[in-house]
């Protein structure tokens, strides 16, 4: 019995060698060594496009199981990443143009990916997200398909926002390799968003109460906050846990339209409802004018109202796109050289960003070229017009809780900066 889809072989479409000479990159130039990165990316993709094609196939002809046993055994992976592999495969036999895209070296296999799981979700229009896809870095189409996903439903998102409650799990298990026990989960967005608000406000209370010289590692912060919302419920709820919700207001329709978190997740509009039911709710219009948002010299750090406003006007960090939950407020002009801690001279950044590319390596606070009012980070050794998002090559899969010793919320504009 064939459970398996796709429309037989494309071998056609990638039938162009995939090749790449080895090369001494020791001797190349930055933007040498950049140029070699796209220039691999492209044959990534174009291998992908013909593992896609091999991987269909075997589905067409013996199903998906006996395609996942044979990337299994063949490709040494395990079988969660040969059932992913094969899903994908199976989707792309319907998605000509992200097929082309692969197979031209074009469009990057993580934006692939991301078009294959939204057909699975909705109805998507192909060419569209095909077209956004080559434009993008990959946080931002990651919102685009959310978003065209939510659009595709005719119900705002409420039918994929009830499967994705429907797909929730978690284990709990210790391991046999070093005897850990390990927590494993995965939640809709809705209840992702408020775990992850209040986990990384517990972080920031833990922060401060930590022997400066002896700090846990970010990892540890984050093992030491989780354990201490389970095993202390009664202990107070943490203050900065604030779950923020953008939406548009249609003015011809008078109603609010295009509701999303701060990161730019869309979540169904009837959503709101439930979250206000035990949420602090402050329907606000940010004004860069006022006073709330400009605090001159009187103090050093932003204040929760600040934070709130970057994090709608960025969505993360200027430099890696990491989660606003886990990004400082850095000034433009900086502390010390008489900048003021005001929204127009403020930009959220991650640990990383802030002291390897900021202080270490000399990258800029530049306006953004492509997305008026927002800014990105420059490396000093590259004009405007070199400059790509920083997402765009960046693994999809990857952790995005930064590798930091500091407090994620509290600004320092030096390494050596005391407290204030």
């Amino acid at each position: 019995m064939r459970d398996g889809g796709g429309s037989g072989s494309r071998g056609t479409a990638t039938s162009a060698a995939v090749r790449v000479d080895a090369v001494d990159v020791s001797g190349l130039c930055d933007a040498g060594l950049r140029a070699r990165l796209r220039e691999l990316g492209g044959a990534e993709s174009r291998l992908a496009a013909m593992k896609a094609d091999v991987l269909g196939e075997l589905a067409r002809r013996g199903g998906n199981a006996d395609a996942e046993h044979t990337a299994k055994e063949a490709l040494s992976v395990s079988g969660r990443a040969a059932r992913g592999d094969v899903k994908a495969a199976v989707a792309l036999g319907d998605l000509e143009k992200t097929r082309e895209g692969l197979a031209s070296g074009s469009l990057p296999v993580s934006h692939a990916r991301l078009i294959a799981r939204a057909a699975g979700d909705a109805p998507i229009d192909e060419a569209f997200l095909a077209e956004r896809a080559h434009r993008e870095g990959y946080d931002e189409f990651r919102r685009t398909v959310a978003r065209h996903v939510a659009d595709q439903t005719r119900d705002d998102g409420a039918s994929l926002l009830e499967q994705q409650r429907q797909q929730r799990s978690a284990r709990v298990f210790t391991s046999r390799d070093n005897g850990m026990v390990v927590i494993n989960g995965q939640f809709d967005p809705v209840s992702g968003a408020r775990l992850a608000s209040v986990i990384a406000a517990t972080e920031r209370r833990l922060y401060h109460h930590e022997d400066p010289n002896n700090r846990p590692t970010a990892a540890q912060r984050t093992a030491d906050a989780i354990a201490k919302l389970i095993c202390e419920p009664d202990t107070a709820r943490p203050a900065g846990t604030s779950l923020i919700v953008v939406a548009d207001y249609d003015t011809v329709n008078h109603q609010l339209a295009n509701t999303r978190f701060a990161d730019g997740t869309p979540i169904p509009i009837g959503e709101i409802a439930n979250i206000a039911v035990d949420a602090g709710v402050l329907p606000a219009i940010f004004n860069d004018a006022t006073g709330d948002l400009r605090m001159g010299r009187r103090r050093r750090t932003a204040t929760e109202l600040q934070r709130c406003a970057l994090a709608l006007r960025d969505q993360g960090c200027i430099g890696c796109g990491t989660h606003p939950d886990h990004c400082r407020s850095h000034h433009i002009d900086e502390w010390q050289h008489g900048g003021p801690t005001d929204y127009d001279n403020l930009v959220p950044v991650c640990h990383d960003c802030h002291n390897d590319k900021i202080h270490q390596q000399g990258f800029t606070v530049e306006p953004h070229h492509t997305r008026p009012g927002r800014f990105r980070l420059q490396p000093p050794d590259q004009s405007p017009s070199e400059h790509r998002d920083p997402d765009e090559n960046r693994d999809p899969d990857e952790n995005r809780h930064p590798n930091e010793n500091r407090d994620p919320n509290e600004h320092r504009d030096s390494p050596r900066a005391p407290p204030m």
